[in-house]
């Protein structure tokens, strides 16, 4: 049976949010203290990883950092919005740009990731998304930067991909590079996407797909295509969990 508290004791957990939501967002100290836990757990992580599917992309990251100029192919990144945790300390060389939220709550998590040493643009399904996709495609045309999108996010169908990563490949000539993050053991938020928060000195596999092109014209059929195929290749690198 589902419990009814009383309004008083709701509107007051309510204005508790908004108070810490607010004090993360204009406070310096507080976004580098939640970069510093971050990186502090994630070093504490053991990743094993096939990274060697992206081997190119690191290859032109390295020596582009060792002053070359080259260029490769970009990716888009795509994978579940509960298993993003770990994966951005998995960012090594790579320029990426992450699309966030354009909402309170996500302009937390841009400052963060900016601090963390990634690129940012607004946008959701809900508000600004076709702007931020746009922005991002054009970062990535010189095969230098890439992206990294939760394909089910910001708020669900949990483990259904939307169109936005394909629109983002198909602009910039880019793969889609699925990729899947097993946490062996994690804390699950109660929320629409059971989001993982692996415990301290925790396993993580991380497994990247093959991925695909997207070279066909975006209609609602090859969408439908693209969004079976990446659900498929998703689930195959590691079947669902409840």
């Amino acid at each position: 049976m589902k419990i009814q508290l009383p309004f008083i004791i709701t509107e007051n957990i309510r204005r508790l949010r908004r108070k810490i939501r607010d004090f993360f967002r204009n406070s310096d100290f507080a976004v580098n203290f939640l970069a510093s836990f971050y990186t502090l757990l994630c070093k504490s992580l053991r990743y094993q990883s096939n990274r060697e599917k992206i081997a190119e992309q690191d290859s032109v990251a390295k020596a582009r950092k060792n002053g070359e100029d080259v260029k490769g192919t970009p990716i888009v990144i795509c994978l579940w919005h509960d298993e993003l945790f770990p994966l951005i300390h998995l960012q090594q060389d790579l320029d990426i740009v992450c699309i966030v939220s354009a909402s309170k709550d996500g302009a937390i998590l841009e400052k963060l990731m900016q601090k963390l040493g990634l690129r940012t643009a607004a946008g959701s399904s809900r508000k600004g998304g076709l702007k931020a996709l746009l922005q991002s495609a054009k970062l990535m045309k010189d095969g230098t930067i890439h992206s990294c999108i939760t394909v089910d996010g910001p708020m669900g169908p949990r483990h259904k991909a939307k169109d936005g990563a394909f629109l983002l490949a198909y602009k910039a000539n880019a793969k889609i590079m699925p990729v899947r993050l097993d946490i062996k053991t994690s804390y699950k938020l109660p929320s629409w996407d059971k989001f993982q928060i692996p415990m301290p000195f925790s396993k993580v596999n991380v497994h990247f797909g093959d991925g695909f092109f997207v070279d066909k014209e975006l209609t609602e059929e090859n969408l439908i295509y693209y969004r079976t195929k990446l659900e498929k290749e998703l689930h195959e690198l590691l079947p669902t969990r409840t």
